[in-house]
């Protein structure tokens, strides 16, 4: 069984908090996926070779080349907020606390 203690320290890393409630659902919820992993290990596969891909279709990617904006002044004009000339967005590392 998972203990409420490892599902806190679990919620804390990915940084969601929980109810009390929560806490012990997900420990639950956790214990039956653990337990059905358990299952899994026991099956032999020592003859079956490893399989990243099965249906035989492939990333289709095309080259990546830069390309100057004729129109920028255009799309810099539609734009909600610019600084120096350049999109002003808001950050992505900003901490948050919980």
């Amino acid at each position: 069984m998972i203990s409420l203690e490892e599902v806190k320290k679990i919620a804390r890393l990915a940084r969601i908090k929980l109810t009390p409630a929560e806490e012990r659902r997900h420990a639950a919820t956790m214990t039956a996926v653990l337990d059905y992993m358990k299952i899994l290990n026991e099956v032999n596969t020592d003859d079956v070779e490893p399989t990243a891909q099965v249906t035989g279709l492939s990333n289709v990617m095309r080259e990546d080349i830069a390309v100057p904006a004729d129109n920028k002044k255009e799309l810099m004009a539609q734009m909600p907020e610019v600084y120096a000339g350049e999109l002003k967005v808001p950050g992505v590392f900003a901490e948050e606390q919980l």
